[in-house]
């Protein structure tokens, strides 16, 4: 789904850092030296990067778009 704002254990904001993330993986980067970089140090905060699976693209596909003649 969509990245979640703070760390579930900690609190530490992590929403921000993923999109630096995301970019520097796609650039062939350490994931872990990329995660030093961004300050996440807590494997906690770690994770929530590491496995989040972003899966709102899928769910588009099934979602109802309503036209405003079946409304009429």
């Amino acid at each position: 789904m969509i990245i979640p704002v703070r760390c579930f254990t900690c609190g530490k904001v992590v929403g921000d850092k993923y999109e630096k993330f995301q970019e520097a993986i796609r650039q062939g980067e350490d994931p872990a030296a990329v995660l030093d970089r961004l300050g996440l140090h807590r494997y906690c905060c770690r994770r929530m990067l590491l496995s989040h699976i972003d899966i709102i693209d899928s769910f588009m596909a099934y979602s109802k778009v309503e036209t405003p003649e079946a409304n009429q």
